[in-house]
């Protein structure tokens, strides 16, 4: 039930009734928020036995228990119940995309721009027709009108999805991925599965891509997504996980489960997809395959021989031990989930890798989940567009025709995209084009809605809007020893009204599991005597994390110093500049009010602050947004002369009232 609902049960505003729940140690963010049954029916009969209502009560039978005593109690609050459902459903609901200005956002409410401006000012949102909406807004404005707010993404406006035609669907390849723990042999298997040689094309024997290929069988073709092992490619392997039909969990017998084997089986579970467990390494002395099934049993994967329902495939990548049945059982659970899709549609996809060839420009893999993609189709893939001018299979053959369930090497795009971007195609090059540019558009409006990324620079600013005393730090460094001294010389610097907190130290050069985690956690990233690798500066750039590294332990502290005396809240002192008594009232339709002032003491200056003084109460604090001696535009105005000003997002002035003209003098907090 949402609170606003409530409210109206209640007879109550919906302000009072979020105090109550925050006072009973329940969140409650705004009117839209829910809240469960039981607190529902608690927070009823507490009003209940508040505000007693006058029934004359039912009379009790001596043989009746207790209990009896609340039923008329339970009926009421079951019909109060269904008038709150009633209410819910008279509740509009507004879809608006990711990023609009209060300009554009008062269009799609259908209400004047000064109204809107005037409800958010009223409620401490200082803001211009120019701005982005953020959480704050919405709730203000949604509590306001009465309404719910639901943002629609771009992907969600652009990718609405097609009703699929039945008769046009026709089966096409499963999608499998191999995930598992490093060394776990993963490439080692799928290299003997296709038999090609992979894992000896990569540094180390780590994969440091996601590959996709093609591998025809006896009874069909099946299509592998070889995701990385190594830790630093969580998030890759996430969506790897989110484009597959069925992931292959490759675990070594001798060496049984471990952390990234969790992390494969967590990101598997999530995305919903059936796993197929391959015990890898059996040829081996030390091979203990009851220990690894005891270990997979305890993350709720049972073999069936145990009354599970998780199939489990014993093989050796190496010695090429059970590959027949493994592939017999992946296209036996590809068979169960019945696997379709249209080739005769447009074709839709997600990008599974995208570099930079210096002769052929961006390029792509491309992994056709519907319709089929051909040479000189128009599409749209992130925040880019292009034209297929040539398609390669993962063997390197040229292609004009993939089909679903096809990956593909694509050439023709105007920028890089991510891997992970959706693409799709377009009727033509004017449409995709328009498109690509919409969505620069819209990802330059989201990066200006949401918040910056906390930097040492503008830690302050950040620290200031969220009310936050917290400087979140991941460190790395080139030994512990180090580690420990700035770990330590840092937590010195905390003081009561500033904590540090490293939420993750390590050895070693900054990865992409570093950035991600300082993604998460609003973090900085410092680094003393390591740099980041190129993955984790590539997303750390596109994601503005900051990385700062250092030589020297006191140039470290140092810049952590300045930063935490610009994250004290600053003294400030209010310096009286002049009064001025309102006159006159000019009302301009371009400009709106501009009030005729006689300046009583001081002076008046433009773009200094002002506060609307009437029969001594504060109605309204803002700026001077102008400031003219007649026709002519002035800096200043001094005593015993008269001016017209306009008061920046505030146009309710009465005539007597006082203007008392101030500015503020910042003066900086020291540790």
């Amino acid at each position: 039930m949402r609170i606003h609902e409530l409210a109206k049960i209640l007879n109550v505003s919906s302000k009072e009734l979020i105090k109550e729940l925050t006072s009973f140690g329940i969140k409650a963010a705004s009117h839209v928020s829910s809240i469960d049954n039981d607190t529902t029916t608690k927070i009823i009969n507490l009003h209940k036995k508040l505000v007693p209502e006058k029934k004359t009560p039912l009379p009790l039978k001596e043989e009746e228990e207790p209990l009896i005593k609340e039923e008329p109690l339970i009926k009421e609050i079951k019909e109060e119940i269904k008038e709150i459902e009633k209410i819910s459903k008279k509740l509009h609901i507004l879809k608006i995309p990711e990023s609009l200005t209060i300009g554009e956002l008062s269009g799609h409410l259908q209400k004047p721009v000064n109204e809107v401006i005037k409800i958010l000012i009223q409620n401490g949102k200082v803001c211009t027709i120019n701005n982005y909406y953020d959480q704050d807004i919405l709730d203000t404005l949604a509590l306001h009108y009465d309404l719910e707010f639901k943002i629609i993404t771009e992907e969600e406006i652009l990718l609405k999805e097609e009703v699929e035609d039945e008769g046009q669907l026709v089966p096409r390849p499963p999608i499998i991925t191999i995930m598992g723990h490093v060394d776990h042999g993963k490439t080692l298997l799928l290299d003997a599965i296709r038999a090609s040689s992979v894992a000896s094309k990569e540094a180390g024997g780590i994969t440091q891509h996601i590959g996709a290929y093609k591998v025809k069988l006896d009874k069909g073709e099946v299509v592998f997504l070889d995701t990385p092992g190594h830790e630093a490619f969580t998030a890759m392997r996430a969506r790897g996980a989110s484009v597959t039909d069925i992931v292959v969990l490759v675990v070594a017998a001798d060496d049984g489960v471990m952390p990234q084997t969790v992390e494969a089986i967590n990101h598997a579970k999530a995305a919903n997809v059936s796993i197929v467990v391959a015990i890898n390494k059996i040829d081996l002395p030390n091979a203990n395959l009851n220990k690894v099934k005891q270990q997979l049993a305890e993350y709720d994967l049972v073999p069936e021989e145990w009354g599970g329902k998780t199939i489990f495939v014993e093989v050796s990548a190496k010695k090429q031990l059970g590959l027949k049945n493994i592939l017999e059982m992946l296209l036996l659970e590809a068979e169960i989930l019945e696997l379709k899709a249209n080739p005769n549609q447009k074709a839709k996809g997600t990008v599974i890798e995208a570099h930079l060839n210096k002769s052929k420009g961006p390029v792509a893999t491309f992994l056709v989940q519907k319709g089929s993609l051909k040479i000189g189709d128009f599409f749209v893939v992130g925040q880019y567009y292009g034209r297929v001018r040539g398609m390669f299979s993962d063997a390197g053959a040229w292609i004009k025709k993939a089909l679903p369930s096809t990956p593909v090497e694509v050439l023709g795009l105007s920028g890089l995209p991510l891997a992970g971007d959706y693409f799709f195609v377009t009727e033509n090059e004017r449409e995709a084009r328009q498109m690509s540019l919409k969505r620069q558009e819209a990802l330059k409006k989201k990066k200006e809605v949401s918040s910056k990324k906390i930097t040492l620079e503008n830690l302050f600013d950040q620290i200031k809007q969220g009310k936050i005393k917290e400087l979140n730090i991941v460190l790395k460094a080139d030994v512990q020893g180090s580690v420990e001294a700035i770990r330590d010389s840092l937590t010195k610097l905390e003081t009561e009204k500033v904590k540090i907190k490293i939420i993750h130290q390590g050895t070693g050069g900054i990865n992409e599991s570093d950035v991600l985690l300082a993604q998460t956690s609003h973090a900085i990233i410092i680094g003393f005597n390591v740099r980041p690798n190129a993955n984790a500066a590539k997303i750390a750039s596109h994601q503005d994390i900051n990385i700062r590294t250092y030589r020297i332990i006191y140039e470290v502290i140092s810049d952590i110093k300045k930063a935490l005396e610009g994250l004290l809240e600053p003294e400030y002192k209010e310096n009286t500049l002049g009064i001025a008594e309102a006159r006159d009232l000019f009302k301009t339709p371009k400009i709106g009010v501009i009030v005729g002032c006689y300046v009583r003491e001081g002076k008046v200056t433009r773009s200094a602050s002002l506060r609307v003084v009437r029969e001594g109460i504060v109605v309204y604090e803002g700026k001077i947004a102008s400031l003219r001696r007649f026709k002519d535009d002035a800096s200043e105005v001094a005593a015993g002369f008269e001016c017209g000003l306009k008061i920046e997002n505030f146009d309710d002035v009465k005539i007597g009232d006082i203007l008392e003209v101030y500015v503020l003098e910042r003066i900086p907090a020291k540790l």
